[in-house]
């Protein structure tokens, strides 16, 4: 593969970006436990990123990378995920079941987030098609270059273990998990200002 650019998402790429992310997401243990059924998740886990990261379009900060191979959604310091649609689309779309467990990780995560200014990487996926080029690590430096020029902390939750060694290998240590009943573990990250 060539040594494709990061760069900024716009508006009309918002789409693509979401099918991105929609793709890279689909073996990850929260969301499919989450939304189990294949239709379900396809049907529904788009509303979710977008109210997760949407605001990275809003402010600029939304970047792709190999023709939207791989999308990294960063809030900026002040910026955060629109709360209220995150509790919406999950009460609508996830089954009554899942509740107690699904909203009591959210307390949870909202808990360890830091309060202090940072970034926010929100979501960050490879197509599963352009995975093993080293896509996320190029975007994720990228990402980090950023956030370095702010002298910010940087911070992220993921529910994939899988990803782990690579925010390790960009300075990210692990802070806190959010668990409850049935719900896998989603992992905080926070990497110290530079």
């Amino acid at each position: 593969m060539d040594d494709p650019a990061v760069v900024e998402l716009g508006q009309g790429e918002r789409p693509e970006a979401v099918a991105t992310l929609v793709a890279a997401f689909v073996g990850d243990p929260v969301e499919r436990w989450l939304y189990p059924g294949a239709a379900d998740y396809l049907a529904h886990f788009g509303r979710f990123v977008e109210a997760f990261g949407g605001l990275a379009f809003d402010a600029g900060t939304a970047w792709a990378i190999g023709e939207c191979s791989g999308v990294a959604l960063w809030l900026p310091p002040g910026t955060a995920p629109d709360g209220d649609a995150i509790g919406l689309v999950l009460a609508e779309t996830v089954a009554a079941a899942k509740h107690a467990d699904t909203f009591a990780v959210l307390e949870q995560m909202a808990a360890a987030h830091p309060t202090n200014p940072h970034w926010y990487l929100a979501l960050m996926g490879v197509d599963p098609a352009a995975r093993g080029h080293g896509l996320g690590s190029r975007l994720l430096e990228a990402g980090l270059q950023r956030v370095d020029a702010d002298h910010r902390p940087a911070y992220l939750e993921t529910p994939n273990p899988a990803a782990i060694p690579l925010y390790e290998r960009h300075g990210f240590v692990v802070s806190a998990r959010a668990q409850a009943g049935t719900c896998p573990p989603i992992v905080s990250m926070v990497r110290a200002a530079r």
